[in-house]
């Protein structure tokens, strides 16, 4: 969307954010869609934001197909919406932050293919919201090896890092290392967007920064709980506010949880930050633990958007409460498809 000067297109772009916000399924529903049977849940879903496409693929697709094609291609979808009412002064930045669907796509093809699962499979959970379209993604579909599939990809952003990573991956059988280089290269990238003399680039450095300092944490969460060896610093992504790469490092030596938890208050002014500390000091799940810093973002995002009504944050706080909405969705679908127990299945949700 062009700018027409002066405030306008920033006022109607933030407008639209919290319009759509409102229509975003609420924690009651989700604990309602938690006692119903799959089919019903399809139909509940067929219902909502997502009716055009559980019509559309209905006639292709049935039960977890179903709820899973139409919920990528909604998603998608509304990615795209939301880049044409986008103001020209806030394009780069949006385009800037769904490049992570990249990494996401890419890595999807590639793992499916490694594992030969049907072309058709790995097209279902393709979200084609960043650089890559949907074109160029059927073309990665369609070669036949991980390194046709890289080597097509070498003038992309991406490509020089894939390039790098792909011997040792397919050699050790695991895309973990090649998908961490990929998101450090991918925030370096932001960082220098966010600092390339935009106005309003120091709100979205700042968001930004949020990220890294919460993904470093939740990475050293995941490093405490696998008792892994020294290659931590592999996992930690640099260019965050609260923690220096140093420091994060420090901390990762800490064997005691609650000594562990304390060196990381010590680091953040944030009351409710601190609150989330004060909960992850009792013994918890991974997946529970990367709940609650979820939660904590997405208010943070939520908070700072209105602070900043007409920055890139309401845009930004949106597009990551529908990719949560999607999350969620998936998440009791797949549970009611494999019988989990109410309480999992709710354990995983972002609400």
């Amino acid at each position: 969307m062009a700018d027409v000067g002066g405030p306008a297109p920033y006022i109607y772009v933030s407008t639209r954010m919290r319009v759509r916000k409102a229509k975003l399924i609420p924690r009651e529903e989700y604990l309602r869609m938690l006692n119903m049977s799959l089919p019903e849940i399809t139909r509940f879903i067929g219902e909502t934001e997502y009716k055009k496409e559980i019509d559309e693929l209905g006639s292709s697709f049935s039960g977890i197909n179903l709820i899973e094609v139409g919920l990528s291609w909604n998603l998608a979808k509304e990615y795209q919406e939301i880049l044409k009412i986008t103001p020209a002064g806030l394009i780069r930045f949006v385009q800037s932050y769904l490049r992570r669907w990249d990494i996401q796509n890419v890595l999807t093809i590639l793992r499916g293919k490694v594992q030969g699962v049907k072309v058709g499979k790995i097209k279902e959970v393709l979200i084609p919201a960043g650089e890559l379209d949907r074109n160029v993604l059927d073309r990665l579909l369609a070669e036949d090896s991980p390194e046709r599939i890289v080597e097509s990809l070498k003038d992309r952003r991406l490509g020089p890092v894939l390039s790098a990573g792909l011997h040792e991956a397919l050699e050790t059988g695991s895309f973990a290392k090649l998908e961490n280089e990929l998101y450090k290269h991918l925030y370096t990238q932001m960082i220098s967007d966010a600092k390339g003399g935009i106005k309003g680039g120091n709100v979205f450095l700042n968001y930004i920064q949020m990220e890294i300092d919460l993904r470093n944490l939740m990475n050293l969460f995941r490093f405490r709980a696998a008792h892994a060896g020294e290659e931590i610093r592999d996992l930690l992504i640099p260019g965050g506010k609260a923690f220096t790469v140093d420091e994060l490092m420090r901390m990762s030596t800490i064997e005691s949880l609650d000594e562990f938890v304390d060196a990381a208050k010590k680091k953040t002014r944030d009351p409710e930050l601190v609150a989330v500390f004060d909960e992850l000091q009792q013994q918890r799940s991974i997946h529970e633990v990367e709940v609650m810093l979820t939660k904590f973002e997405l208010k943070q995002m939520e908070r700072l958007s209105k602070l900043y009504a007409f920055s890139v944050l309401p845009i930004l706080a949106y597009l990551e409460m529908k990719k949560y909405e999607v999350a969620n969705l998936r998440a009791i679908a797949r549970g009611k498809e494999y019988g989990l127990p109410n309480e999992r299945i709710q354990s995983y949700l972002v609400m």
